[in-house]
């Protein structure tokens, strides 16, 4: 039946970092309020839950995504179609004191645990780490990128990498360049709107 004449009651989650919270936006809509808007402009009933938190890592959200999600997504006496939308991981590899937050082993064993317990519970989709402005971390960020994607493969969960079309988006690469070197402002959360609103995995969503 068509979102126009009977739109379903889609409940989104997105868990992530400030990249997920839209810091660095002067519309203060980062890349999921996009989204969300372009899908209720197609008539979907869609609440936004935008969850990121400025410097969280994998082991932050891990710790955090369960009870979150689930004081949003399961009220009492609603029938409604809950999602749950994932993207981090550029955090994971801040080296501070000399050492990195996370070891790569430790990103890769939040995330399994993550999408192994999330895709039971609903309709999952993880959106790869963006690329920086610091080219010393941007084969650790890849590196993380691809292990995700392996991890969501085995899975069978939708995974969007993002990494490489965004390192040659001139939006993004020289919006953060002119910035803090992580965030964008309009224009790079524009490319990477388009990014995800036209990926199958969150059109599927919709369907």
């Amino acid at each position: 039946m068509g979102a126009e004449n009977n739109p379903a009651d889609i409940r989104i989650c997105f868990f992530g970092d400030s990249l997920v919270n839209g810091v660095g936006d002067p519309q203060y809509l980062g890349w999921t309020g996009r989204i969300c808007a372009d899908a209720r402009r197609k008539g979907h009933d869609v609440t936004h839950y935008n969850l990121g938190v400025r410097g969280h890592t994998s082991a932050d959200i891990e710790s955090r995504w369960h009870d979150e999600a689930g004081r949003r997504l399961y009220p009492p006496n609603r029938t409604i179609e809950p999602r749950i939308l994932f993207s981090f991981g550029t955090n994971d590899t801040v080296v501070i004191g000399g050492q990195r937050r996370l070891t790569f082993e430790q990103s890769v064993g939040n995330t399994s645990r993550i999408v192994s317990e999330a895709h039971m519970l609903c309709p999952v989709l993880i959106v790869g780490p963006s690329p920086i402005s610091d080219e010393t971390r941007q084969g650790e960020i890849k590196a993380l990128s691809d292990a995700f994607g392996s991890i969501c493969e085995s899975e069978g969960v939708p995974f969007l990498d993002v990494f490489d079309r965004l390192l040659a988006s001139e939006a993004w690469m020289g919006e953060i360049a002119a910035g803090d070197g992580a965030h964008p402002g309009a224009h790079g959360y524009d490319a990477l709107a388009r990014i995800v609103q036209e990926s199958s995995g969150w059109l599927n969503w919709f369907d």
